[in-house]
């Protein structure tokens, strides 16, 4: 009897066996290859998988060549359709699609990126300043570099060379791939200069004239132009030329002076100082000078030359001696009060100086 039973329930699972996979076999058939209308792929290929749901084992196939990196292309249903039914895959839902957009996914650097990354790689060697001081011009336009979209590491510099003598660099960077795969590899070429923020005159001037604000810009010129000594804007406006410049040439700091408060042969205000005692008279400069120079000027009223001291425009500070008192002399024999001494000047001027009482 119990064997009866096994044998039984071995013929019930036997003959559910087939069923089951007959089941599996027909959810497969029933499942038709739907269009996709949007795409995007990794790889330098489109394969059947890509443009279509439900493409069994046919998903591996390529058939077409995938746009550039990080570009979009457009296929025709009707091409696709073709393209598919070449490999046996019929029967597609096309929903009415017309065509399908098929995009490659790309890794970008921008061009202002693989700069700044070629300027660190270069800075302080064989003589360059900072980074931001590096002027860089490529042997060919970099415009944004594109790698496949695998390529998911950082720009790392591998090597270098920059020869000082011609300005000439070469360096090249590796950016890690995910997956195993291999790194991708970028050179660049090119010339590197440093350069300064340096003032430069708009326009051509003189030797002693006094530059304005409109007279001067800032622009960065190689440090090999302007040397150490280049002016910095702020520092050069209000001061006086000491040589010719033309429009467009870097300042340096040796071009320029304080400006003279006196010019040669002009009227100047000649200014007598003292204890008790201020006075001015006209005078002629027989000198140029700025502030804190010594020099030469006519006395129009004396007709003598004298020396003084740039105070101011136009003005010149002459020292007076202050005159010396006798020394004290002894009064107690004497009931007699101290007599009071004057100093003249000029007869339009006097000064009254007089020893304190006692």
């Amino acid at each position: 009897m119990m064997i009866a039973r096994a044998l039984l329930l071995a013929a019930a699972l036997l003959a559910a066996t087939p069923v089951t996979a007959f089941a599996q076999a027909s959810e497969d058939a029933l499942a038709v290859p739907v269009l996709r209308a949007t795409v995007t792929v990794e790889s330098d290929v489109v394969r059947i998988g890509d443009v279509i749901d439900n493409a069994g084992t046919s998903a591996l196939i390529a058939i077409y060549r995938a746009p550039d990196l990080g570009t979009t292309g457009s296929l025709p249903t009707a091409q696709v359709i073709a393209a598919l039914q070449a490999h046996q895959v019929i029967g597609v839902d096309t929903r009415d699609i017309k065509a399908i957009s098929v995009t490659r996914l790309s890794r970008s650097f921008e061009a202002k990126e693989i700069e700044v990354a070629v300027a660190r790689m270069l800075e302080h060697r064989n003589g360059l300043g900072d980074a931001a001081n590096l002027s860089l011009t490529f042997d060919r336009d970099i415009g944004d570099v594109r790698l496949e979209a695998s390529n998911t590491g950082t720009l790392q510099p591998v090597a270098v060379r920059f020869d000082p003598r011609n300005g000439r660099f070469d360096v090249s960077f590796e950016v890690a791939g995910a997956n195993s795969t291999l790194p991708a590899r970028l050179r660049f070429t090119g010339s590197a200069i440093e350069t300064v923020e340096a003032a430069v005159v708009t326009r051509n001037v003189e030797r002693n004239d006094v530059l304005k604000s409109s007279d001067v810009v800032t622009e960065r010129r190689p440090k090999a132009e302007v040397g150490g000594d280049a002016a910095v804007r702020s520092r050069a406006v209000g001061m006086q030329m000491r040589r010719q410049l033309r429009a467009g040439q870097a300042i340096k700091v040796a071009d320029l002076a304080k400006p003279d408060l006196v010019q040669r042969d002009d009227n100047v205000t000649l200014i007598y100082e003292s204890t008790g005692l201020y006075l001015t008279v006209r005078g002629k400069a027989m000198d140029g000078g700025t502030e804190g120079d010594v020099v030469n000027v006519l006395n129009l009223q004396s007709k003598r030359t004298v020396s003084g001291v740039v105070i101011g425009r136009g003005q010149v500070a002459i020292s007076v001696a202050t005159p010396r008192l006798p020394p004290a002399t002894d009064t107690s024999e004497s009931t007699d009060p101290a007599p009071s001494v004057s100093v003249a000047t000029s007869n339009s001027n006097n000064a009254q100086v007089s020893p304190k009482a006692e």
